[in-house]
């Protein structure tokens, strides 16, 4: 267990540290006009790739798979860090991104093949503290980094990292060696990858680089029905399907990847906005910016604790997504009345409140799923659930930032002293030496702005997760499966009756 989760804390890391070194490599490197494709290239692998990784675990064997994407990820990790122009940065991040959504997919596939859906709840605190770490822990440690260092041991200093998580996993991970005989399923990979990097492109430049109503976008949408049509037509036919529908036949599994859709965009969309209105609202230190999370990051790994614990004890845990939803009702509902005079612990107090709602849904969620599905497809079943949460963030971001800038366009280009057109720009905030030259009026018509934007997040936000509290209610209290059974040696002989 620990090998898998330094994996799992390499690969959320990465990203965070990442973020705050940007300024650093474009000094170096220049290619200003494609820095997002740094976090793009990442993210679109990432998304991508994981439902293979998670299929090829399924065929075999998840130990070796998961050893693969640890390589693949310290191999692209290297090649960022000695990359020499930002299209070979774009290029190498492609690379680590597609590392990273095999340890995603495979790390909670591995705990699901190690421990009983039963025992599970004993470990989530320690996935959710890993979260935690790594969205907190990433941008002060990527600020150290680039500081003293350089924006080159951002991907470095994974390389210690990586290689202890291989070689411990290499060496206390015991799982029985399998194969299976079953021919990959091209066509379904080529087509759920094509479905999948339409989305993700689609919802990373709506409402940014493009207009929701712009060709790009409306092509990219079209592409993403089109492959999804036929994604699903092909699974029909394939012998071994690289995401077999039967997983959906399961009301559990389809209601977990419901509320986690919805989970996901609240999780990137607060972690994004929180800390923008903090800083531009409440007048908060951006170097700090990871610290303001904190209200939202320690009840996560605290709830989830709990009530895991309390699900291996007594067996039960329908009561935890529909609390958990409930709480991120009321949480996000409370964020969107926040306004220019919210003080920061009335903020925190909000923040708190969603913090628990996903301690009681974010795990949770995983747990249903795979116990919903046969010992077969724990792979496809843990890739679904990360694959939905990935895009229910990337679209939930697109969405709420649209909204965000919507709401500051009036007011951002004679906040900044730009054109007419900046408040279709890439950024929508202002720096705090800036706002203080501002004339008051123009000032309080800027936070009030940056305020509406964020009521409008949270509005919709909240809209999300009243659809999730609806789908948990509809959850069925399956009796969870207890210590799972390996496949035996086959030089061991089987019993033919007495046992089940």
């Amino acid at each position: 267990m620990l090998g898998i989760m330094l994996a799992m804390l390499l690969a959320m890391l990465d990203n965070a540290i990442v973020g705050t070194s940007m300024p650093t490599i474009v000094d170096d490197l220049g290619g200003l006009a494609h820095i997002s494709w740094v976090v793009t290239a990442y993210a679109l692998a990432t998304a991508a790739s994981t439902p293979v990784w998670g299929k090829f675990g399924d065929l075999f064997g998840r130990k070796q798979v998961f050893l693969v994407s640890i390589g693949v990820f310290l191999a692209g990790s290297v090649l960022s860090g000695a990359a020499q122009s930002m299209s070979q940065l774009i290029g190498f991040r492609a690379v680590q991104g597609l590392g990273a959504g095999g340890i995603a997919a495979l790390a909670f596939a591995l705990i699901g093949t190690l421990v009983s859906p039963r025992e599970r709840g004993r470990y989530q605190g320690m996935t959710a503290a890993v979260m935690a770490v790594g969205t907190v822990g990433g941008p002060l440690l990527g600020g150290v980094v680039a500081d003293h260092l350089g924006w080159r041991w951002a991907f470095y200093i994974n390389i210690p990292l990586g290689l202890t998580a291989l070689v411990w996993c290499a060496v206390m991970l015991k799982l029985p060696t399998t194969r299976a005989e079953a021919r990959i399923d091209w066509p379904g990979i080529a087509l759920m990858t094509t479905t999948i990097s339409a989305i993700v492109l689609a919802a990373t430049w709506a409402g940014t680089q493009y207009a929701w109503s712009s060709w790009p976008i409306l092509t990219l949408f079209v592409v993403a029905v089109a492959g999804l049509v036929l994604f699903i037509a092909s699974q029909r036919r394939a012998a071994e399907p690289v995401f077999p529908l039967r997983v959906f036949s399961d009301r559990n599994f389809t209601l977990s990847c419901v509320m986690v859709f919805g989970a996901g965009a609240i999780m990137f969309g607060a972690t994004l906005y929180l800390p923008l209105f903090q800083q531009s609202v409440q007048g908060a230190s951006a170097t700090n910016s990871g610290l303001l999370l904190l209200p939202l990051m320690i009840p996560i790994a605290v709830i989830s604790n709990i009530a895991g614990k309390v699900m291996s004890r007594t067996g039960k845990y329908k009561i935890f997504p529909v609390l958990g939803a409930a709480f991120l009702t009321v949480g996000t509902s409370l964020l969107a009345t926040m306004g220019p005079g919210t003080p920061r612990t009335t903020a925190g107090v909000y923040m708190a409140l969603v913090g628990i709602g996903l301690g009681f849904l974010l795990q949770m969620t995983t747990t249903i799923a795979q116990n919903s599905v046969e010992m077969r497809d724990m792979g496809v079943a843990s890739a679904g659930v990360t694959l939905f949460r990935t895009i229910g963030g990337s679209l939930g971001v697109a969405v709420f930032g649209s909204l965000f800038t919507h709401a500051t366009a009036g007011h951002l280009p004679a906040a900044n002293g730009s054109g007419p057109d900046s408040g279709r720009g890439e950024s929508t905030q202002i720096s705090a030496s800036a706002l203080d030259r501002l004339p008051a009026q123009a000032k309080d018509a800027y936070l009030e702005s940056v305020a509406s934007g964020t009521q409008h997040i949270f509005l919709l936000a909240a809209c999300l997760c009243a659809a999730a509290f609806v789908a948990a209610l509809f959850i069925k209290e399956v009796p969870l499966r207890g210590k799972p059974t390996l496949p035996k040696p086959a030089t061991e002989p089987t019993p033919t009756s007495g046992t089940t």
